[in-house]
């Protein structure tokens, strides 16, 4: 190999002393300006090029016969099998609930005394804090005896008018008064009812809001949150070009980072309404809460399951290149010898969903191929490398 490198040289050494003997320097042919000079004289070095271009092929393609040692790229490649490919779409949204509310008081008045405290259970209609009537119970007990008595006069007039005796317009009259009174008391009683504060559904007092004794006004005064732990949902928006693959009842992988925290819940309700601001429709999924760690505006991360595929050829990602055309591709070894030395072969790919750092191939690569995958951007179409797979 020494002798054929040594030969090479010695033949452009002559070559190029010969030239010089023959006729002028290219400096001085450079010099005069002779154009008819220069274009042979670059006629004649593009022929010596050539020459020596097939000598270097020659000589190189005896090289890589006689070389035991050679050196070829190396790669790591991996044979493609057809698998399950599961797409999951990955939202993420805050845990809600409906029965979150701030009790405010119905009437006006003083909060005489407050009967729960922060995180105590109540019961629905648990009355929860009391408001002073200001003698609103004396008008009841005064309109209660106006009312028994017209009750007792109705009733005897009733007796005797069934008994023929009496005139008719006393009977009405009678009845009349009764059913006033009666219609007065049950009206001043529903507004003492107000004073009692009530829970409006069984659920925790999250926080005492007024303490007791503070004059308290309707629409105004918050007195005490309660809250329900076990009817919990997650809200969020999802983009409109989901929305025949996002359905009610579909399965949703729900996570909690805060909590550590993971489970498989379902889609209870799915948005009928676009919006036109971000293109997206709300879902809601239900949150089962046993041991009630889930609270109200928790951060959820939510995957949801939109396309599946029993026989997907899955790549990783990182391999991929993309030619000036925009096309995908990546290379595969083909005519693999006992050595392990293959020739790399590009192919160009079509890809469709991706999921972690797999992307799915969908045109361009046959189950079973051999891609390269470390060495993939070092390689050349059509090189000759050597696998070294473990």
């Amino acid at each position: 190999m020494k002798h054929i490198y040594t030969i090479l040289i010695a033949t452009v050494l002559l070559t190029a002393c010969g030239g010089e003997k023959k006729g002028k320097s290219v400096e001085d042919l450079v010099a005069s300006d002779n154009l008819t000079e220069l274009k042979q004289k670059r006629e004649e070095v593009d022929a010596k090029q050539q020459e020596l271009a097939e000598q270097l092929k020659l000589i190189n393609n005896r090289i890589s016969e006689l070389d035991t040692i050679k050196k070829l790229p190396l790669v790591t490649t991996v044979s493609i099998k057809s698998e399950k490919f599961e797409h999951y779409l990955e939202l993420q949204g805050n845990v809600q609930t409906k029965q979150n509310l701030v009790i405010y008081p119905e009437m006006a008045g003083t909060l005489t005394r407050v009967y729960v405290k922060e995180g105590q259970s109540v019961s629905k209609g648990q009355v929860l804090a009391t408001i002073d009537d200001g003698g609103l119970s004396q008008q009841v007990a005064q309109l209660q005896i106006q009312a028994d008595l017209a009750k007792t006069t109705f009733e005897r007039q009733e007796r005797l008018w069934n008994q023929k005796i009496g005139s008719e317009i006393q009977y009405l009259q009678a009845k009349s008064s009764y059913e006033a009174q009666q219609r007065a008391v049950s009206q001043l009683k529903s507004q003492l009812a107000k004073t009692s504060v009530r829970a409006p559904f069984t659920g925790v007092i999250d926080d005492v809001i007024t303490d007791q004794g503070s004059v308290v006004a309707p629409g105004q005064s918050q007195l005490m949150r309660i809250v329900n732990l076990e009817d919990m949902y997650i809200e969020t928006d999802v983009p409109e070009n989901y929305i025949s693959n996002i359905t009610v009842n579909k399965t949703v992988k729900v996570e909690f980072p805060i909590l550590g925290k993971s489970m498989d819940a379902k889609i209870r309700q799915a948005g009928n309404f676009i919006n036109p601001a971000n293109r997206t429709f709300k879902i809601e999924v239900a949150v089962p809460n046993k041991d009630k760690s889930i609270k109200p505006n928790l951060t959820a991360k939510l995957k949801i399951n939109d396309y599946s595929n029993d026989n997907a050829i899955l790549i990783p990602q990182s391999i991929i290149s993309e030619n000036a055309d925009g096309e995908q591709y990546i290379y595969i070894i083909e005519n693999k010898n006992s050595d392990n030395e293959g020739k790399a072969k590009r192919v160009i790919i079509e890809t469709g969903k991706s999921q972690g750092d797999v992307i799915e191939v969908t045109k361009g690569l046959e189950n079973s191929a051999e891609i390269i995958q470390e060495g993939a951007r070092s390689v050349n179409d059509g090189q000759t490398v050597k696998v070294i797979n473990q």
